[in-house]
Parts: structure tokens; sequence; C-alpha cells
């Protein structure tokens, strides 16, 4: 028996390959968890879901309370909570949208690096997948020319994520408009990944491409902004007739998303709520901090400064090929991510997450030293 051909060389992605062969009592700054709990708001709001409600399906769109939670996050674009799906997590939201917009041959522009999913959901809708440039020479910021260069008559959907994974660069509002610029009239539609919007460290949340572009399709949750991974609470929102045709697809997929986490997520716009991202970006926003220090100050490696998320991209081209340099660092108990993985701009880097507390992250410095000096550099480290 043979799966489908769309699944052909389609294989578990390496940040988790890296992570189930990692050895026992390694630190993990491979995958994209906060280590931060849950907020107590939403786990309470839970635990009275669970005693005191009933809990069968929603409609397959979602709580209506919830959708026009959501949709209020959107209101500058009209549009109510007929326009918001609620997904198994951000990551159903991006499947829904890819394979709902995109048909065989298909171009579809994504960004290098980009996520690890884009280029593997596109092939299996059968899409093309075509790759604007986020160059490592500018620290990973758009690369507006390339981006109007790829643009073509052949593209059909355009997928952007701000605050990045994996190099934790946002777009700016230069950035933003340029994209809608270069798209105007061409009839592409725009998925833009906004898991990450909510964890930024500048004064102000980075801005949405929806903002300066109609036909956008945005893809979010909650599992980055308030620890709830496990809880798979994310959504889709969009245009009307995109919207209607994914419920179509959610609806055989997933038919809806967990009620209880539907209605602990309610809470995520409370006042308790809203304080709870503002720690987290605190928190996380320190641990940045301490651990460019390190990776800098004591270990020489160039690190990119990232303006929300919780990665870094960590040069090691000295050090030899990404996925070498990612190998070594496991055999001494430090999972990374080797940025091949990510696209060829972030070849000769690693990702690096800071989902880890200072201490840990200190140790993780300590053993990415003792790995590295057993390698011995290769060339002159860049600077």
């Amino acid at each position: 028996m043979k799966a489908a051909r769309r699944l052909a060389g389609i294989e578990k992605s390496a940040i988790r390959q890296f992570f189930d062969r990692a050895p026992a009592g390694s630190i993990n700054l491979g995958l994209g968890e906060p280590d931060l709990p849950t907020p107590d708001v939403v786990r309470q709001a839970a635990v009275r879901a669970i005693l005191d409600e009933p809990n069968g399906y929603t409609t397959h769109a979602g709580l209506a309370a919830l959708r026009e939670r959501v949709a209020g996050e959107y209101v500058h674009t009209g549009g109510g909570a007929d326009r918001v799906i609620v997904t198994a997590g951000s990551q159903e939201a991006l499947y829904l949208a890819l394979t709902t917009l995109v048909d065989e041959g298909d171009e579809v522009l994504l960004p290098d690096p980009g996520f690890v999913a884009y280029p593997a959901i596109v092939r299996m809708a059968g899409g093309r997948p075509v790759f604007y440039r986020l160059p490592a020479a500018r620290g990973f910021a758009l690369d507006l020319d390339d981006f109007r260069r790829k643009v073509s008559a052949h593209t059909r959907v355009v997928v952007c994520i701000s605050p990045s994974n994996p190099t934790g660069r946002a777009l700016g509002p230069g950035d933003v408009r340029g994209m809608a610029d270069a798209l105007g009239g061409t009839g592409a539609i725009v998925v833009s990944d906004e898991i990450y919007r909510e964890l930024y460290f500048g004064d102000e949340r980075p801005p949405s491409i929806a903002e300066y572009y109609p036909d956008t399709v945005v893809v979010s949750g909650l599992s980055k902004s308030m620890s709830m991974t496990g809880w798979r609470l994310g959504w889709l929102w969009g245009p009307a007739e995109v919207v209607r045709s994914a419920l179509v697809l959610h609806g055989y997929v997933t038919t809806c998303a967990s009620t209880i986490s539907q209605k602990a997520a309610l809470a995520a716009w409370t006042p308790e709520g809203a304080a709870a991202r503002v720690a987290a970006r605190l928190t996380f926003r320190s641990r940045r901090d301490h651990l460019l220090g390190l990776l800098r100050g004591r270990l020489g490696l160039p690190a990119v400064e990232p303006d929300g998320a919780f990665y870094t991209m960590v040069g090691v081209a000295a050090y030899g090929p990404s996925l070498e340099v990612a190998e070594a660092l496991l055999r001494h108990g430090v999972i990374t991510v080797p940025g091949g993985t990510f696209g060829s701009e972030a070849e000769g880097f690693l990702r690096v997450s800071f989902c880890a507390e200072e201490s840990a992250l200190t140790e993780a410095v300590r053993r990415i030293g003792e790995a590295l000096a057993q390698l011995q550099p290769r060339q002159e480290q860049p600077v």
C-alpha cells in the first residue's frame, strides 16, 4: 500500500526530528513552545466549563461570543463574527487557508527563511512554492525589490509572517505598504501568519498587512501569546467568500475546535488576560537580552536581535554547515534547529529559542561553547 502522490517527499520536520532524538537531560532551545504556565484566568474558566456547563459540539465556526471577540481584533477592516472560523490551533487555520485557495499549478510566494509548514502544505495542495528573500545580509529584513520581482501573473497566494518564525524580525509599516502596493491589481490573496503578533518587544504591536490590503486572510491564535499550545485554539479571519469555503473543509477535518478550549479562550479578552500578555512580553524580552548578551559576549557569535516571538538566529557558518553544527550541539545536550531547515537564506545559522529560564539559557550557552570548541572555527567568524 502506497500513500497518495501528494505526500511524496513530505516528512516530519527537522524541528521535531531533532527534538525526538535529543538525549535525556538536553536543554530544549528547539521547539517553539512557551514554557510559561497558561494564565490562571484561562485555567479557571476551563474548570468552570468542565464542572458546570454542557460541552457538546459548538457550531462548525465556533462559539459566537469567541468569534465576536476575534472579529473585534480586525474591526478596522469591517465585517463581524461571520468572517471568523475558530480552529484547532493556527496550524489548522493555515492548512484551511492554503488548501482552500491553492489550485494545481498555482504559484505561492513564501518567505525565505520561513516556517517549515508553508512549502509542505503548498505542495500538498498542488501549488508551486516561489520564494522571496529576507536576506541574512540585511539581518533578515524584507528585500522589497526582490519581492516585487517575484510577483507575477501566476501568483495566486502570498504568505507572510510577522514577527517571523524563525528569525523574530517583524515587518514594519513600510514593508507591508510596499507589499500591498506590489500586489495591487494582481488578484493575489495574502495569507498573513500572525501567531506571534502579540509577542513584540518594541513600543507598538507590528502592523498587519490586512490594514493595507483587503484581500488578506489572517491565521492566528492563542498558543504563543497565552501559552496555550496544547489547548489547540486558533482562528482564521478573512474575506467572506474565503471563509465560507474554508468552513466547509473545517467541518470535515475537525468538526469544531474543543468546546472547553473555546470557552476558556474568552478569558484572553479580560483585563487579567491582557495583563498576562504584557507579563509574557516582558519575560521574553528579558530572556532575549540575557541570551544575546551571552552569545555575543562569551562566545563571540553573531546573533540577530528579534523584534518579537522568542527566537534568535545565531551565526555558526565559521564552524561548518548548520546541520553539522546542530548535530554537534545535540551531542552536548542542547536542542537547536539548523537554519537550512527554514530556507537557503538561513543556512549558516541556527534557530535558537529562548523559551527557557535564564539559568537554563546560561547553562545552554556553556554547553554550546564546549561543542564549538571541539569543532574549531573553519574560517574567521563574521561580526
